[in-house]
């Protein structure tokens, strides 16, 4: 199975929601960190050799997105609703740092290792002017898919 980049952010995203609203109920905050690292992985993993290089870059934005969306929804109807998310997302980032640097440092790693510089390379082409040398290379990239 593989995902693009896209649908590989959009896991992320979704694990960390997930592991962001549960971690409250069962009062473990450290379920948001392992969701977030081991989604990170997942996606490392089986996102095409083509998207490494979105998907490398996406993790503090994704889990930011996600850990918003789970305290707007924790605060909802509470009194001092922006003041609310505000200490919210800022407490919640300052516990779950180690486990934000964990999941991205992986990405980047398993990244490395799958191809992530053959990508900043053909991007360098792209904005270089180098077309023939970026298109054979997609072409190897499109026949190794």
């Amino acid at each position: 199975m593989r995902l693009t980049g896209r649908g590989g952010i959009l896991a992320i995203m979704l694990a960390t929601f997930a592991g962001a609203m549960i971690a409250p109920l069962v009062e473990m905050p450290s379920i948001s960190g392992g969701a977030f690292v081991a989604s990170c992985v997942v996606a490392a993993l089986l996102v095409r050799p083509t998207d490494l290089l979105s998907l490398s870059v996406s993790p503090p934005l994704a889990y930011f997105t996600a850990a918003l969306g789970a305290e707007m929804i924790t605060t909802l109807g509470e009194n001092g609703f922006a003041r609310g998310v505000a200490i919210g997302i800022g407490t919640r980032l300052a516990n779950i740092a180690p486990w934000l640097f964990l999941g991205t440092a992986l990405v980047l790693l398993i990244t490395l290792f799958r191809g992530l510089p053959a990508n900043v390379r053909d991007l360098d082409d792209e904005l270089n002017g180098r077309k023939e040398r970026a298109a054979r290379r997609a072409e190897r990239n499109a026949q190794a898919d």
